[in-house]
């Protein structure tokens, strides 16, 4: 006897949507990357120099982190004055959460 099982989920992505939802994850799965996105969800507008004080890590380090995080589409960055106020760019953080959702 066979046993057909349901999918679990669907892979229904393909082109530039699964580059973007690749770059994503690729973007989040570093460590420090990750709590910088949990940091940001706390704190809203912050600059690179309360991420600073919050990782074990120089500033330059936390700058290129937070570059691959806008060149992956997690965080948008806002010039004030001499310095940059970051938050989650909540559309494409909306965006990731329903592509996800429909995969799996």
């Amino acid at each position: 006897m066979t046993v057909t099982k349901e999918a679990c989920c669907t892979l229904d992505i393909s082109g530039f949507e699964q580059e973007r939802l690749v770059t994503m994850f690729k973007a989040m799965g570093n460590p420090f990357r990750f709590e910088i996105l949990k940091y940001l969800v706390t704190h809203p507008a912050c600059i690179t120099g309360d991420i600073v004080q919050f990782l074990p890590l120089a500033q330059a380090t936390v700058s290129q982190h937070l570059k691959v995080l806008r060149d992956a589409g997690w965080i948008i960055g806002t010039m004030e004055g001499p310095a940059t106020s970051y938050c989650l760019d909540e559309d494409n953080v909306a965006w990731f959460r329903g592509k996800v959702g429909e995969i799996f």
